[in-house]
């Protein structure tokens, strides 16, 4: 039987440029750059979650300052504006988040008459607060120009408020005689949204320094 050589089939050649590559593309230098890429840790900014902690320390509540915006780090950088804007986004949204459960309490509990009032009077409070939150992130959009401290002073004004109608609410459950289980509930809530409008006002109170 005629022996088989690689001179009589010239395209054995090519399957043993592609053997020896196999062999030597078993070693991480034959990886794409891509994969090698995606190995590789994500690596944090460190300047600008320590800009964040620094920066909280203004405020009246700096672990719940930090702990609620330091997700926003990419976004935030080491600019105040983007911070206490994002502060305001975080209060807006516990602020809806409390107006939508007084809505609720106020609907679907049975209520005495002062308890009744005293919700009812809550839902307005927070429902207020919620407005002039929004409010006060649509001037955040355009705090530049020669108009930068009426600007600025508006702003302060509208988050003062909706600290101040935070605050109402809860007053209108002091006293006895109120459902317990109510009162802690909504006192839980308003609590929070107060210390997070708290720390915006604060930060929003630096770009002003």
């Amino acid at each position: 039987m005629e022996s088989f050589t690689c001179s009589k089939f010239p395209s054995c050649y090519s399957l043993a440029i592609i053997i020896t590559l196999l062999y030597f593309c078993t070693t991480t230098t034959c990886l794409p750059t891509r994969l090698l890429v995606q190995q590789s840790p994500v690596k944090s900014n460190p300047s600008s979650t320590e800009f964040i902690k620094t920066s909280c320390r203004v405020t009246l509540y700096p672990d719940l300052c930090y702990n609620t915006l330091s997700s926003y780090a990419s976004t935030i950088q080491t600019n105040p504006t983007e911070l206490a804007n994002a502060a305001l986004s975080v209060s807006l949204n516990e602020a809806k988040s409390t107006s939508a459960l007084v809505l609720k309490l106020s609907k679907g509990l049975e209520l005495r008459p002062r308890e009744a009032g005293a919700v009812k009077d809550c839902v307005e409070n927070t429902r207020d607060s919620v407005d002039e939150l929004q409010q006060s992130l649509q001037a955040m959009k355009d705090l530049k120009g020669p108009e930068f401290e009426f600007k600025i002073n508006d702003l302060q004004t509208w988050v003062s408020a909706a600290l101040t109608n935070e605050d109402t609410c809860m007053d209108n459950f002091e006293g006895n005689g109120m459902n317990g289980k109510v009162k802690d509930t909504i006192r839980g809530r308003i609590v929070r949204a107060s210390q997070l409008i708290s720390n915006a006002l604060a930060l929003i109170n630096q770009l002003n320094q």
